[in-house]
């Protein structure tokens, strides 16, 4: 069995987190197969795209349960990446939709006044940092990550709240609950620092 199990429910950026695994010699695989994730021992849920879609997409594979047993019973690691974090959250603005509910978050439309600030935040920005967590070990607490999202999520337990990120305004931009990781920003796409993050992820 590979070593982490890249969720496949027909969105994009799926290969190149797979290929990022590959430059850090780590077996993945890219799977919509129950069975093949009933075996995981570690979840990536990838995603650049609708909220709705992404949810939909779930449901229409089936998903939605065996996903709950691994992250709610079994308590593996699950990293959500982008529109992976997002729809760990209870609600999405983005198709009136309802997420997986896994955090105490909705997911909201940026809410920028300052016309400079462009929808959708594409490009490097850097971290706060709030709190440790061992997915951060090794990061220096402003370092730079790639963005690419026009919505974002708004945590109602701030004890959630891993980092955050200016953008007209703060808003988070990473998290973590018990077992439950999640980066608004593409570790696959930042590099080194985006490197260290997956390999501590990978050594939970």
């Amino acid at each position: 069995m590979p070593d982490v199990v890249i969720i496949n429910y027909g969105v994009g950026n799926l290969r190149s987190v797979q290929k990022i695994f590959e430059r850090l010699h780590v077996k993945s695989l890219i799977s919509s197969d129950k069975n093949e994730i009933a075996l995981a021992e570690k979840l990536i849920l990838p995603g650049v795209g609708n909220f709705k879609n992404g949810i939909t997409n779930l449901y229409n594979l089936d998903l939605i349960d065996i996903l709950h047993k691994k992250v709610l019973e079994e308590k593996i690691p699950i990293l959500g990446i982008c529109l992976g974090m997002q729809l760990f959250s209870r609600f999405s603005e983005e198709g009136n939709s309802v997420g997986l509910g896994w955090l105490d978050a909705d997911t909201i439309r940026f809410r920028l006044s300052d016309k400079r600030h462009k929808i959708p935040h594409i490009g490097w920005n850097s971290i706060d940092i709030k709190r440790g967590s061992s997915i951060l070990n090794g990061l220096p607490a402003d370092c730079n990550f790639y963005f690419v999202h026009g919505y974002h999520i708004r945590c109602n337990s701030k004890q959630d709240i891993l980092s955050t990120t200016e953008y007209g305004y703060e808003f988070v931009s990473a998290v973590q609950k018990d077992n439950i990781f999640g980066t608004q920003f593409h570790p696959e796409k930042s590099h080194g620092a985006g490197e260290t993050l997956l390999r501590n992820f990978l050594s939970l």
